[in-house]
């Protein structure tokens, strides 16, 4: 093929679609409108940039997003590779640094013999086939009314928004203290709180001042990625059945379990940054500075990034869709990935974007329709579900148990877990030898 595939956005999905387009001996040419036009939430050029946690999910074989991490290394995913360059400890899960990562990832596609890098905002589809669009969450308005106009469906929007990083030293270590929940590792730093300080904590949340919306943007929020905002304004104790639960995390100075724990997770590969976990929020910054600082132990915290609040675009999958291959109804030949996608997550919108280009590839290769992987693959199951939920309320999804089949039999939950684990991968592997999808 002699016209390269080009590809929208170098967030995850378009990065990993990039690369796998590449090194399957396709030239690739790989638009990033940053940094002629930033985001509200990004703040480098660079691609790949994580801005709202840097977790890529729990790699236990007990864990939904530990399948998919497995079927992304059994797929040569560059993500992976860098989740792996860039890796932190964080317990059971897969944390990085979030500018080794993105760095990684930048140098690996601006090094690549057979991808031109365009900087510069894509206002329109461009006409070329295939082709992948994978702007995420923050589509820019000239792509989204194009798009709209050309697929006759409206975007649905919900607001997410980025927890506080703070910098370690400023942590009051006489107060918090290091523990992973029920004797985990110790990877997060706690820092409790008696009844006294949480009311004091929820007041001052309910008086805070939130972000305010231009009249045309409705706040649909995520329920996996919920502002503390909004949670403290559901209810005194909501928080304390989310992020500020206290179980499994007494202070190991007096024995007994806080009223209330507020944990950070590492930020950064030398633990200079510490993140609030579960503390996404929207509120004004002055605001955010004073609840922060009325965390036991963080009296004194210096803030060095604070939340943001920005929009998310994407796609009624089942409404667009022409079938879990990703490829839009409407635009032949045009695949779709990412959070565009109708998917919720890093991990999940490298892996559509990894499928994405696997199905762009066979199509500019005149080749043998790859199809997608099989339903008890992580990956199969979620793309099946993009095609098939129900349109109405349609709300992005992420990994979850609930999207493959049940292993056969009555058994325990951990032992369940670990067989749809195996089975799943062993399903993904089989799948890419009979369909020649080659690692990248």
């Amino acid at each position: 093929m002699k016209e390269p595939v080009h590809v929208i956005g170098a967030g995850l999905a378009g990065s990993e679609a990039a690369y796998v387009l590449a090194e399957r001996g396709l030239s690739v040419v790989l638009h990033e409108m940053r940094p002629r036009r930033m985001t509200p939430a990004h703040h480098s050029d660079r691609f790949a940039e994580l801005v709202c946690s840097n977790s890529l999910g729990g790699e236990a074989r007990t864990n939904a997003k530990g399948l998919l991490q497995a079927e992304l290394r059994a797929a040569g995913s560059l993500v992976m590779a860098a989740a792996e360059a860039a890796r932190l400890p964080a317990g059971g899960a897969l944390a990085v640094d979030r500018e080794v990562f993105s760095h990684y990832v930048t140098e690996r596609l601006e090094q690549h013999p057979r991808i031109e890098v365009v900087r510069g905002e894509v206002e329109e589809v461009p006409k070329a086939r295939p082709l992948v669009l994978a702007t995420g969450p923050l589509t820019s308005d000239a792509l989204a009314a194009d798009l709209q106009a050309r697929l006759g469906e409206p975007f649905l929007s919900f607001y997410d928004a980025a927890a506080p990083v703070i910098l370690g030293e400023s942590i009051d270590m006489s107060v918090c203290y290091r523990a992973g929940r029920y004797g985990q590792d110790a990877d997060y730093i706690n820092c409790p709180m008696t009844e006294e300080a949480y009311r004091r904590f929820h007041r001052a949340i309910a008086e805070a001042r939130r972000h305010t919306p231009h009249d045309w943007e409705k706040l649909e929020f995520f329920e996996g990625c919920m502002p503390i905002e909004e949670l403290a304004r559901r209810g005194y104790e909501t928080p304390l059945f989310g992020p500020l639960k206290p179980m499994g995390l007494p202070d190991p100075r007096t024995g007994e379990r806080p009223f209330a724990v507020v944990q950070l997770r590492q930020e950064d590969r030398e633990g200079r940054m510490w993140s609030l976990v579960g503390f996404q929020t929207g509120l004004k910054w002055g605001d955010q500075k004073t609840i922060v600082r009325l965390v036991p132990g963080l009296e004194n915290a210096e803030i060095v990034r604070y939340g943001v609040m920005h929009r998310n675009t994407y796609l009624n999958a089942p409404h667009v869709l022409a079938g879990p291959n990703l490829e839009l109804r409407a635009l032949p030949g045009v695949f779709v990935a990412g959070v565009l996608a109708g998917v919720e997550g890093y991990l999940e919108s490298a892996a559509t974007g990894w499928l994405a280009a696997v199905q762009a590839a066979a199509r500019a290769a005149g080749a043998t329709d790859p199809g997608v992987p099989p339903p008890e693959s992580m990956l199969g199951g979620l793309v099946r579900f993009l095609a098939s939920a129900n349109p109405r309320d349609f709300q992005p999804m992420n990994a979850n148990w609930g999207l493959v089949p049940p292993v056969p039999g009555k058994l325990p939950k951990r032992e369940k877990r670990e067989r749809m684990f195996a089975r799943g991968l062993e399903a993904f592997r089989a799948w890419r030898e009979r369909a020649h999808v080659s690692r990248a």
